[in-house]
Parts: C-alpha cells; structure tokens; sequence
C-alpha cells in the first residue's frame, strides 16, 4: 500500500482461508454517510469527505446496496476509480436486490429508514444463490470494479427480520444458496473473503462456528458500553484466525457526543441507565485528560481479533476528526480504572 499518515494508516493483516492476505488499516471508513444517510449529501461534500479520509491514510472502505440504494457505491466509483486497485481494501454486502420503482413507489426515506432522496429503487430481501450472484454484479457495475475484497452477508438478524425464526430461515437460505454463490465466486478470484456485516454477536458466532467464515463486520456490540462479545465469540475468532472489524464504535451517537439531552444509543433515544452509564464513562475518561469518543475509538482495537474500526463520518471535519483521536494517546491507567469501576469487564484486552 502506498505511504500514508497516522495511527489511522497503521494496518493489521489478516491471512484468510485461502490463504489471501488481507491488509486493514486500523481506522476504517464506513461509507453510509455517502448514502444521504439522516441528510442529504451534495456531490461536492462527498468528495470533499473522501478526500479527507483519503489524506488522513484511510484506506478501508465499507459500504452495501443499502446505502443510499446503491448511491454509496457510486459515489465511491468515480473516488476510487483513479486509485491503485492494490492501494486500497473494500468490502460490500449481499442480501438485498434493488429493484427499480416509481418515484411515488420510493418512499420519503428509504432503507433503515434514515436515507434521503435516493435513487428510485426498493429493497427485497434475497440470500438464495441467484440473489447473491445477482447483488454482486450489480454493486460491481456500481463500483466500477472487476473485483471485490469482501463479501459480507448483511442483516442475517432478529432486528432485521422480526424474530428469531425468520432470521433462522435467512440464514438456512444463505448458507443453503448464496453461501455457495460466494464459494464459486471465491474460487474464480472474484472476491478475496467472506464474511458477514450484522449487529448480533451470538449470529456472529454461530456462523463463526459453521467454519465457512474470514471476517466479521459486527456492529455495535464490542464497545465501551457493551462487551458480552468477549466473552466467547471475539476469543473463538482470535483462536481460528477469524478478523473482526468493529462497526459503530460510539453505538449510534452517544459515545461521540457524551450526554446531551438528543443523544442516541443503538439508533434510538438512549435510555437512563445508558446514559447514567455514559456520565461515569465521561468523568473517568475526564479525570485522565482523555476524550470520551478518543476512548471509544481506541478501546475496541485491544483485542488481537480485531483488524479494524469505522466510525461514521457525515462531514470532512468528522473525518479529521477522527484520524486526529487515532493519534491520542491514551493513558494505560484509564483501562485498569474503568475496569476497577466495573465500567469495562475483566477479560476485555486494553489498548497497546
């Protein structure tokens, strides 16, 4: 990879099955924002973000079909067009087919609910072999790109689909179909690995577990506010060689912000206990001269089976803004002190 700056370009490799080699940068770009994600981004801001998060020595790009509706894809064609193929590392997720709509058709927002003015397109849910294919090529063509590192399944969860027996039959869908639509597509050097992008750590290991697995994008659930995956899903993918990349480091908001009468937890109204939670979070991280979202960022990459953390960025300044607190340095006191306030479990690895 060429020359780059900053904690935010130091890499973490991971070997997959077939002996690829991954090579992450330890601070990632999560590439929802692109997809008009809250608000409506305009061309220029786009660039303007990317490029930030270019010079910044990012060069771990995520995004999905559903970002935006395949806007987040486009917008990283024409960023990522003139770059070495071999300079950077992208990952895109299958699951959903857009299909093409009516304006009138397309609701207001779009996806999870918090997308604008996209494309006119709806989402179907497909995890069959057919689907899968047809996903791949479709985010291809929007990327501009003959190859794709890593494939992420996406959503296989109760949140996703209502209950635990509807994501029990996506799963059984992928594994039985589009599992091996990504196998063949392996095999043929069309993508480097497979991996799945959801927000339950216990799905994450249970496919962790079938064996067929080389990354997980798992969202929201090793951070400073929640640790359970620690306790047997991020040792199992440390023992097998599993990488975990670690979205949603500041759960939705609130470990960006802190306390603040709108702060969001996990894409809703943070609840009393979390907030209570997050002001004995600030005020140790205070008493150590340490930002709270600096802690944030930095936390989850003390665990040997995590290669990569992306946050969100919506603007340029954001994204300066975190490359600047991957530089922080943070004190090795602050771990043993939030544990010793049971404010961090035990067994969650601190920070090097």
């Amino acid at each position: 990879m060429a020359a780059m700056n900053g904690r935010s370009a130091r890499t973490r490799k991971l070997a997959t099955r077939r002996g690829a080699e991954l090579q992450f940068t330890e601070l990632g770009f999560g590439a929802a924002p692109l997809g008009n994600l809250y608000r409506p981004m305009t061309e220029k801001e786009a660039r303007a973000l990317l490029d930030t998060v270019w010079a910044s020595g990012c060069r771990y790009f995520d995004t999905a079909p559903l970002y935006g509706l395949g806007l987040s894809e486009t917008r990283l064609n024409g960023f990522l067009r003139p770059k070495l193929r071999t300079s950077y590392l992208i990952s895109t997720k299958v699951g959903r087919l857009l299909e093409l709509c009516s304006p009138k058709e397309r609701s207001r927002q779009s996806g999870a609910g918090a997308f604008f003015e996209t494309p006119s397109r709806r989402e179907r849910f497909d995890y069959s072999y057919d689907g899968v294919m047809r996903s791949l090529e479709f985010s291809l063509e929007r990327l501009g790109l003959d190859d794709i590192d890593i494939v992420y399944v996406h959503d296989v969860d109760v949140t996703t689909h209502g209950s635990k027996e509807a994501a029990d039959a996506r799963i059984k869908e992928f594994m039985n179909g589009g599992y091996r639509a990504l196998e063949k597509l392996l095999a043929s050097g069309i993508i480097r690995a497979i991996g799945a992008g959801i927000n339950d750590w216990e799905i994450a290991e249970k496919l962790a577990r079938s064996g067929g697995f080389d990354v997980f994008l798992l969202a929201g659930r090793y951070t400073l506010l929640e640790q359970q995956a620690v306790a047997t899903f991020l040792p199992f993918c440390a023992e097998k060689g599993i990488g975990v990349v670690v979205g949603g480091p500041f759960n939705s908001g609130i470990l960006a912000t802190g306390l603040k009468a709108d702060a969001h937890y996990n894409y809703g109204p943070a609840p009393n206990e979390v907030k209570e939670r997050v002001r004995r979070l600030q005020q140790l991280c205070k008493s150590f001269r340490v930002k709270l979202p600096e802690a944030a960022l930095h936390f989850p990459l003390g665990h040997r089976a995590v290669v990569s953390v992306i946050p969100g960025a919506q603007r340029a300044s954001e994204a300066k803004r975190n490359a600047a607190m991957m530089a922080a340095k943070i004190p090795a006191g602050l771990w043993r002190a939030l544990k010793a306030e049971k404010l961090l479990r035990e067994d969650s690895p601190a920070p090097k």
